[in-house]
């Protein structure tokens, strides 16, 4: 059950499934679109954040975070290595040139498909900076397909391995297809890590293995991995706006809590739904407290009690919204306006919960047509304000 997209978007959304996105899990070949793709070798280094089980989700997710962070700064003292394409490779007419423009653009048609108010805010932003986020967008959907979409009863662990496997190849520069190819280029050109995309896969293989989690520090690593790494993959490219006064880590851990509040926002939406396919995403050990179980889940009653512990699962989620708020605002200023659209949609869906009694049992809270038109324009005006006060309570770099 993952929700994924830049920041905030989740693919999940879209009832219809991405059939013709399903990657076929098989040996990577250097790929015809882009032969001499390259990269730092930094970003191939390990993270700390699922090595040490003793520390807490929190400390082991920060340590992804800071190195995130430190990539970001290198940028200015190392050159990256880009796409050499002064050999020209022709293949059906067209050269490498066309394809990878090509891939970029099949990217950009899938998002617009299957986030449409999110696309929009994208042609926002310069023409590199939205072809780089339709690449990773169009990645981590791909990738919760595999769990998620019509194929996912034929998914195992290995046909995860051989994923990530292949995340590995392209970014080293040996894309498999023209998806595979539009992201490896975008990383050759922008400080992103390859831990957040090994991460998102970690979490496609805890939706094959696991089903309950005993505690929130267990649930805020699932959340991580599913949606949290969305942030850590997309700002790289956003970029923060040159007159910020927040640290670069500050922005990071407002992206990542805008995905941690958007994950916690599709559990508490998706209850009734989780619980047909056996699925209990809430805290087992806090439904205990609340004197709930996982078969009051399962009957599907709303009684006092829900309600009670519905309140504090939606006071949680809204806390972490309030952190990734305290973010949005030190984004470039072009990059701003889709993040704050999707953020202050997606924050409705608690209200939605809300007026639906905490019926999300058999009741699905959205946002209406109405409401989002009426968002869009209150983002906007969001958006041009710029870093706002709050950056005085952040670290300066």
């Amino acid at each position: 059950m993952s929700g994924v997209l830049l920041w905030v978007v989740s693919p999940k959304e879209n009832a219809s499934s991405l059939l013709g996105l399903m990657p076929r899990i098989c040996t990577p070949r250097r790929s015809k679109f882009c032969p001499k793709l390259g990269f730092s070798s930094r970003v191939l280094a390990y993270s700390g954040a699922v090595v040490n089980p003793a520390r807490s989700a929190e400390e082991k997710v920060y340590q992804v975070v800071l190195k995130q962070a430190a990539l970001v700064k290198e940028q200015s003292t190392v050159k990256r290595k880009s796409l050499d394409l002064d050999e020209r490779i022709v293949t059906e007419g067209l050269d490498n040139w066309d394809l990878l423009d090509k891939a970029y653009d099949r990217c950009g048609e899938v998002c617009a498909e299957y986030a449409k108010t999110f696309y929009l805010g994208t042609l926002l932003m310069t023409p590199e900076r939205r072809r780089a986020v339709w690449a990773i967008y169009v990645w981590c959907r791909r990738t919760d397909e595999l769990v998620d979409g019509p194929n996912a009863s034929y998914i195992t662990p290995k046909a995860l391995d051989r994923w990530e496997k292949r995340l590995t190849d392209l970014f080293e520069g040996r894309p498999y297809d023209m998806y595979d190819a539009a992201l490896s280029d975008t990383v050759t050109k922008y400080p992103v890590d390859i831990q957040p995309f090994r991460d998102m896969v970690e979490g496609m293989r805890l939706d094959l293995r696991k089903s309950r989690y005993q505690n929130f520090d267990e649930l805020y690593l699932y959340c991580y991995y599913v949606a949290g790494t969305v942030g850590l993959m997309s700002v790289p490219v956003m970029g923060i706006c040159p007159e910020s006064k927040a640290s670069t880590e500050s922005v990071y851990n407002a992206a990542l809590a805008l995905g941690i509040a958007n994950q916690l926002t599709n559990i508490l939406r998706d209850v009734g739904q989780d619980a047909r396919r056996g699925r209990v995403y809430l805290p087992q050990d806090e439904l205990a407290q609340a004197g709930l179980s996982d078969d009051d889940i399962f009957n599907g009653k709303v009684t006092d009690k829900w309600q009670s512990f519905m309140k504090g699962q939606i006071k949680r989620a809204r806390m972490f919204f309030d952190e990734a708020e305290k973010g949005v605002s030190e984004l470039n200023s072009a990059s701003r306006w889709p993040v704050w659209a999707s953020l202050l949609l997606y924050r409705q869906i608690l209200d939605a919960i809300e007026a639906n009694g905490y019926d999300n049992f058999t009741k699905r809270a959205y946002v209406g047509k109405a409401k989002k038109f009426v968002s869009l324009p209150v983002a906007y005006g969001r958006a041009i304000i710029g870093p706002s006060n709050l950056t005085k309570q952040l670290v300066p770099r």
